[in-house]
């Protein structure tokens, strides 16, 4: 029988995955705005493109709309790399969480420009490379976890 230990820093973690619904919120919220502002209806998810190019509020919800899928996309990367990596490094992964959760603000408020080349930044680049460390990580610890379990049966 395997015994599952919770190391010492693992409310770090929580604390830094507690951000990511305000994220969520304020994406949420400036895409309403923008939509208002456009006149983008519902269920309608973009503007056309002839919607765009007549109505810069029509391009700027579209760069809203895209930078907050593209978060949600991200999501369940970041949690479950984050997940599973915390068990074995909660401090690094708490900090990875919340450098990840800076830098789509970053990505965010540099999309809304209406320029999307402005998403990118090296904020966001950290950012990125935050979320790969937490999926190698993620492999690197459920490999160890699977190798263990291999030598304990004695195969």
């Amino acid at each position: 029988m395997s015994t599952v230990v919770i190391p010492d820093g693992l409310d770090y973690v929580a604390a830094s995955l507690a951000t990511l619904p305000f994220l969520l919120w304020w994406q949420i919220d400036t895409v309403a705005k923008h939509r208002k502002r456009s006149g983008i209806k519902y269920p309608q998810m973009y503007a056309e493109v002839a919607q765009t190019e007549k109505s810069r509020d029509a391009l700027l919800f579209n760069c809203a709309q895209r930078a907050h899928q593209n978060t949600m996309e991200q999501l369940p990367l970041v949690i479950f790399g984050g997940g599973i990596s915390a068990l074995k490094y909660p401090i690094p992964v708490a900090a990875a969480i919340l450098m990840w959760t800076v830098a789509r603000v970053f990505y965010t408020r540099g999309y809304i420009t209406g320029d999307p080349q402005k998403r990118n930044s090296l904020i966001y680049l950290c950012g990125q490379l935050s979320a790969v460390g937490m999926l190698l990580t993620s492999v690197y610890v459920t490999g160890g976890w699977m190798l263990a379990r291999f030598k304990a049966s004695n195969f």
